[in-house]
């Protein structure tokens, strides 16, 4: 007698699962979705889990009914706040075959042809920054465990005297998670005042180097601003330091990708570690960051991990856990291997150019419109500007009924102390007249 499976496969569930997928890929997201309360949420899914479950197709209507309508759909063309994105139709669709492959990318034994093809698209950023060809790194799940991952190999590769405190040197503009690794490390941050523009000089840095500081880090595309620092004269600093030079790309180092744009990062190849996230710029489903080192056998060196269970591997072999702070992962790297396999580097060259010159046209159009300031930018895609007679609770709330709407998610930040609203382009697909025709009722 047949014994009943403990999985059963749903074959209804299944066939409503791959329509809906098809669907999203092809129509989007509905740009009126946002967050809930958790009453609201727990409510409708408070009692989900049960003994003796409630099958696929009623687990499915409460993933599109309750989950998805409390979620922000980050990659429509109205999602301005943040550092959105804009992943391509082929990424998303291979994404879900990815998952369907349950493939165990941590080591080469594992999964050695997605880890090969993976290494392409790493091979190909690291070839925009004019890198050789023997760089390589991994894909991580983010900026945070990126910047981690290659400021802990720049600790290890510290060939002096142990300072009685280690010390990492970073801008004021410097991103959230350089002060969260700090943490991490019991490092100390020196902060580096920006310039009026959000840039850190070589000079301010020289200024402010001090005994213990064992890496630099850069911004290339600061996220709030855009700023793209003096990479060109930290890299010079650097190498007279004997220190290690992190270039944090995580949304701006894509603009790589655009000749045009390319040269705003001069130095870059003489950096140690770079990342960026595919996620953000590069037309790639949620979560993927591209570390990369110059050399990796520094971050080798730093991250190999050992054990009996691990004996069996090929450590001549190329094991992405041998590169970042990681031993199991999925092959998150793929997604963006497949997009430019599918559409070729041209396609990418040419959408982040739109990209640019949207930001550029909608910067012209605010410093145009009366009820608008135009404050800074754009720098790379990211515009900061005021409204003239709008503030406080009247501006949050003008936020809130636009992200309600669908019409466009725009949110304040503060620059230099003040409320100010920030646009970041990433999608080609933002229209320009669209955006402003909602701007321009901040009166």
């Amino acid at each position: 007698m047949a014994q009943p499976q403990p999985f059963p496969a749903d074959e209804s569930a299944l066939d409503a699962i791959l329509n809906w997928t098809r669907d999203r890929i092809v129509n989007g997201p509905d740009p009126r979705n946002g967050a809930q309360s958790q009453a609201v949420l727990e409510a409708a899914l408070g009692n989900a889990i049960t003994p003796g479950g409630i099958n696929g197709m009623r687990a499915f209507e409460l993933f599109t009914n309750s989950i998805i309508p409390s979620t922000r759909p980050f990659n429509h063309p109205t999602s301005l706040a943040f550092v959105a994105a804009a992943p391509t139709p082929a990424s998303l669709a291979f994404d879900a075959a990815l998952g369907a492959a349950e493939i165990f990318a941590g080591n080469w034994d594992g999964g050695s042809g997605a880890i090969h093809a993976e290494n392409q698209a790493l091979s190909w950023l690291a070839s925009l920054a004019g890198w050789p060809s023997s760089a390589g790194g991994a894909f991580v799940s983010g900026g945070t465990l990126g910047n981690l991952s290659a400021l802990h190999a720049a600790r290890a590769a510290w060939t002096k005297d142990r300072p009685d405190r280690w010390r990492i040197l970073c801008s004021s503009e410097a991103h959230s998670s350089i002060a969260a690794v700090a943490r991490v490390m019991d490092a100390e941050l020196v902060l580096v005042e920006a310039d009026a523009y959000g840039r850190m000089s070589a000079d301010a840095a020289r200024c402010a180097m001090v005994d213990g500081v064992f890496a630099i880090v850069g911004n290339a595309g600061a996220t709030n601003c855009g700023a793209v620092d003096d990479l060109e004269g930290l890299a010079t600093l650097a190498q007279e330091q004997d220190i290690w030079l992190h270039v944090d790309g995580a949304y701006g180092l894509a603009a790589l990708a655009c000749p045009e744009t390319r040269k705003v990062f001069k130095g870059i190849e003489r950096a140690d570690s770079f990342i960026v996230d595919p996620h953000k710029w590069l037309f790639a489903p949620y979560d993927s960051c591209a570390l990369v080192y110059r050399d990796p056998i520094k971050g080798a060196r730093a991250h190999g991990q050992q054990g009996v269970y691990l004996d069996t591997l090929d450590h001549t072999a190329w094991n992405p856990s041998d590169y970042a702070l990681q031993l199991t992962r999925r092959a998150r790297g793929l997604p963006l291997w497949f997009s430019l396999v599918t559409y070729g580097t041209q396609a990418y060259e040419q959408a982040i150019a739109k990209t640019v010159q949207i930001a550029s046209d909608l910067a012209r159009e605010i410093d145009a419109a009366p009820n608008l300031e135009l404050l800074l930018g754009p720098q790379l895609t990211v515009v900061l500007f005021k409204a003239a007679n709008m503030k406080g609770s009247e501006l949050a709330d003008w936020c809130e009924v636009q992200r309600r709407s669908g019409a466009l998610l725009c949110l304040p930040t503060k620059w230099h102390g003040e409320e100010v609203l920030r646009l970041c382009i990433v999608n080609p697909e933002t229209n320009t007249d669209h955006v402003m025709k909602v701007l321009r009722t901040l009166n």
